[in-house]
């Protein structure tokens, strides 16, 4: 499988700044779904297309891809950065990491939870702001831990650097009932036990919410 991991920036053309609030609404929940339909652009090719690329974005108006097909310039977009992505990995090869994952679980019953609110929400009401930055680190890593399992790693170390729940775009409900989603982001470093089945799972993506920029896991040789 051909993969290719690209950098997109926003154009500072007059024509693409003067569609700045439509492209980056100040509202999270709808700036991600903006972002999301605006990388839509540039690799939907008919009415059909499965998403078949993850996304980040790295900074203000900075995205990186990847995808099974190289993006397809356009207008909004400066030049985009193409290469292709073949990660030449051996067994024990170390490689630092950085991701941002929507961190599920499944529970008796069939139940889908966010791991960092359903640990939080064991604890009584009045211990959980105190607790959350603690209990993130713990589920963060631990739902690390249980990722490599299945995709070929170890992870050596992992910090969670934050974690946020994201409101999704579009509800017109109460505010109490309004759906969210976490979104951890977390740096570290792993190490490779199965080079294969590493890669393959970067291909697909680390948990849930991928159409929300969530799932792309960022690597480079461990120093």
């Amino acid at each position: 499988m051909t993969l290719y991991l690209s950098k997109l920036e926003i154009s500072r053309s007059p024509s693409a700044q003067a569609l700045s609030s439509l492209i980056s609404p100040e509202e999270e929940g709808a700036r991600v779904v903006a972002h999301h339909k605006l990388l839509w652009a540039v690799f939907s090719d008919g009415p059909d297309r499965d998403r078949d690329f993850l996304w980040r974005e790295e900074r203000e108006g900075v995205f990186f891809t990847l995808s099974s097909r190289p993006p397809v310039q356009t207008d909004l977009f400066d030049p985009i950065e193409v290469k292709p992505f073949t990660p030449d990995l051996a067994v024990g090869d170390r490689l630092a990491f950085a991701l941002r994952a929507n961190a599920t679980r499944m529970k008796r019953g069939g139940a889908r939870v966010d791991v960092v609110m359903d640990a939080l929400h064991d604890l009584p009401k009045g211990e959980r702001a105190g607790a959350r930055d603690a209990i993130a680190q713990q589920e963060g890593a631990a739902w690390v831990a249980r990722q490599g399992d299945a995709a070929g790693f170890v992870p050596r170390s992992v910090v969670v650097q934050s974690y946020a729940a994201r409101a999704l775009a579009g509800y017109r409900g109460p505010r109490k009932g309004q759906p969210q989603f976490g979104v951890l982001d977390m740096v570290g470093e792993v190490e490779i036990t199965d080079p294969a089945a590493f890669v393959a799972q970067l291909a697909l993506g680390f948990g849930r919410a991928k159409a929300f920029g969530c799932g792309l896991m960022m690597i480079r040789r461990a120093s």
